[in-house]
């Protein structure tokens, strides 16, 4: 199992291997100077070779999550057996976008032998956190949203555990842009339920998105941040760099040292690493 966090520039998308599955969490594709969707593009496309994409989750509505470029050419690529997103909608071009993109492909597929399956989740709505027949080689355990801080857009956002079965697995936590407030209440109802060997950083490494008592829960060994190169939000926090780091072995960021960088993290015995390159890098390789 391993897990590439990509350089999106100032938004998510990651992707997920186990054996011969995989998962894509979000789907920014900018077309900005510092990456283009050609190069993401490509980069994801010799990650996942010879590989089945199972489904792709959207943590939440916002551009640089479910980008309608990026939701468009994973379903077209990829045509993974089924989509997770947050049972809410956000009014915007965007995300009208992104269902229609959605909705088109559902109803292309319907008739065939892989029609593209929805689960729109929220947890006062489901009688249970795990979704059956996601995938062989993985489960997936979810932790939000849930109706009673459903109070922004940020806190909507899907907090789900990706497990990798058999020894080379680990457990992967993809966290949104989940805020404090949404933070204490999933602390205090799920624990140590909570623990994972890697997460994504919350809301690309903002401090609203650190909450010590969760952290503590996560107890990861490697916290994994996707930030854009001179990021206008300032994206890493430094406070949240050093909570990180004070319950963290490595902390990662897309953004370190002022280069945009693809970071590929996976188990090396009883710890983590993760390699960093670019993407022409990988596309070459």
């Amino acid at each position: 199992m391993d897990v590439l966090t990509l350089f999106v520039d100032q938004g998510a998308l990651a992707g997920i291997r186990v054996g011969g599955e995989g998962v894509i969490v979000d789907a920014h594709m900018p077309q900005c100077e510092k990456v283009s969707p050609e190069e993401i593009q490509q980069t994801l496309s010799t990650y996942f070779k010879g590989i089945d994409v199972r489904g792709l989750i959207l943590t939440g509505f916002d551009s640089d999550h479910a980008h309608d470029l990026g939701v468009e050419w994973i379903l077209s690529n990829f045509q993974p057996a089924w989509i997770m997103y947050p049972k809410y909608y956000k009014d915007t071009d965007c995300a009208t976008a992104v269902f229609n993109s959605i909705n088109k492909h559902e109803r292309r597929r319907a008739s065939t032998s892989r029609p593209l399956v929805r689960h729109s989740i929220r947890l006062d709505k489901m009688d249970t956190r795990t979704i059956e027949g996601l995938g062989k080689t993985f489960t997936v355990e979810l932790f939000s949203p849930h109706f009673e801080d459903m109070d922004s857009s940020n806190n909507c956002s899907i907090v789900a555990k990706i497990v990798g079965n058999g020894a080379e697995g680990f457990r992967y936590l993809a966290t949104g842009d989940t805020e404090i407030d949404r933070w204490e209440t999933i602390s205090r109802l799920f624990g140590d339920k909570l623990v994972a060997d890697v997460m994504a950083a919350s809301h690309h490494g903002s401090i609203s998105g650190v909450y010590p008592k969760a952290l503590l829960n996560i107890s990861p060994n490697t916290v994994l941040v996707s930030a854009g190169v001179d990021s206008q939000y300032d994206h890493p926090h430094g406070a949240s760099i050093q909570a990180y780091q004070a319950v963290a072995e490595h902390v990662w960021a897309t953004n370190a040292g002022g280069v945009g960088k693809n970071l590929l993290t996976r188990r090396k015995g009883s710890n983590f690493e993760t390699l960093t390159f670019q993407h022409a890098a990988v596309a070459a390789a």
